[in-house]
């Protein structure tokens, strides 16, 4: 891909979103968990969870005003056309935009909602169901994807277009969601995605003078995820939580729908989640259960099991998604759809002998506690895991 002419014109606006939203986020999250302690929200340690002790959660809130402030201001800027170089695409009207940023914005105060409630899981599922049409109604809808068949694009008219788009931004939040399971693990594949996000529209690919504006919002979000990130990853001192996922998911799902990007580039980007949801999905419905029933089931999980720590399970997702990022520049169209297939098959093979090792393991060591011989020896106390 070929990125647009005049680009170091914009550089300076693209740098300043970026740090301004950085700032905003670094310093509200210490504000934003100290107040999630003395009201304690937080996530306590359980079976399912790497925490040995209780977390403050709720960082979307941080998260989500670093970026909606400087999305904000931006916007007005580039209205009133006193931001040099930028203007509204004519493909995004008021409603596109209301859907951006104030649909972020509730989808933040949901999950807030969801922190401090713990909510079911119908309920949230509702709730990105209730954003998604309202998003749809406001203008936001994927019309085509790119044909894996053929040339040209696939048209989604009508009922399609509105099932797929409330399936890609459900999707996408639930993605982001279940990925939620180590220190800067979603806030760090979030960032990836961002800015990847922010570079393709960028480029000719879907049009000449790219879109500037959209690549603003993309690098905002990216900025604000950076500024968090100081305080999420390993050790954390407080979890994105259900607001963070929410937020992250919407203003991802509905940046790539905006952008020149597209669906074809986002499924690529945010191939790791996507594809440890549909696994564990298929996994679980395969075993009779709920697809919705947490487990211990997810790609970070299994890693963790074959004894890496949490910091090199973190750092080896952020390259898998990186490396992904770039596949995505070196293609296009449907050669990004057959590239998506074939990490999905790809992944299905390699969970599967995550899983088979990860069993062995955890049956070794399970082996090693028991006695072997407890009629003529001693009985003891079996050594306890770490």
């Amino acid at each position: 891909m070929r990125l647009i002419a005049g680009l170091p014109q914009l550089l300076p606006a693209f740098v300043a979103a970026f740090i301004v939203a950085a700032l905003i986020s670094f310093l509200l999250t210490p504000v934003v968990r100290a107040v999630a302690r003395r009201l304690n929200v937080v996530d306590e340690p359980n079976h399912r969870r790497v925490n040995t002790q209780p977390i403050a959660r709720g960082g979307g809130v941080a998260v989500g005003v670093g970026f909606l402030s400087v999305a904000l201001v931006l916007t007005m800027m580039v209205a009133h056309r006193t931001l040099n170089g930028f203007s509204l695409p004519a493909s995004i009207g008021p409603g596109e935009m209301t859907a951006l940023l104030l649909g972020t914005a509730l989808a933040a105060a949901i999950g807030l909602i969801d922190d401090v409630l713990n909510l079911r899981a119908r309920w949230q599922l509702v709730s990105q169901l209730v954003l998604a049409g309202g998003a749809i109604i406001l203008g936001i809808s994927i019309h085509s994807i790119a044909n894996p068949f053929g040339p040209g694009q696939i048209s989604l008219d009508g009922v399609w277009g509105v099932a797929f788009t409330i399936f890609w931004i459900t999707g996408m939040i639930n993605s982001i969601n279940w990925i939620d399971g180590l220190d800067g693990l979603s806030s760090g594949i979030g960032l990836i995605a961002a800015f990847t996000l922010g570079l393709i529209s960028l480029t000719v690919s879907a049009d000449l003078l790219g879109q500037p504006y959209v690549a603003l919002l993309c690098f905002a979000l990216a900025g604000a995820l950076l500024g968090f990130l100081r305080w999420n990853f390993h050790p954390a001192s407080i979890f994105v939580g259900t607001s963070g996922v929410m937020m992250i998911g919407y203003a991802l799902a509905v940046l790539s729908i905006l952008g020149s990007a597209k669906v074809a580039v986002a499924l690529l980007v945010l191939g790791v989640p996507i594809i440890d949801t549909f696994w564990n999905i298929v996994r679980r419905l395969a075993a009779g259960g709920s697809p919705f029933t947490p487990d211990r089931g997810h790609v970070h999980h299994r890693l963790m099991d074959l004894g890496l720590s949490q910091t090199r399970v973190v750092l080896l997702i952020y390259a898998l998604s990186l490396a992904l990022a770039v596949l995505s520049f070196l293609l296009s169209g449907s050669d990004q759809l057959y590239a998506f297939l074939g990490v999905v098959v790809g992944s299905g093979f390699a969970l599967l002998i995550l899983t088979r090792r990860s069993l062995v393991m955890n049956d070794f060591q399970a082996a090693s506690y028991k006695d072997d011989d407890p009629v003529d020896e001693p009985v003891e106390e079996p050594l306890r895991p770490g």
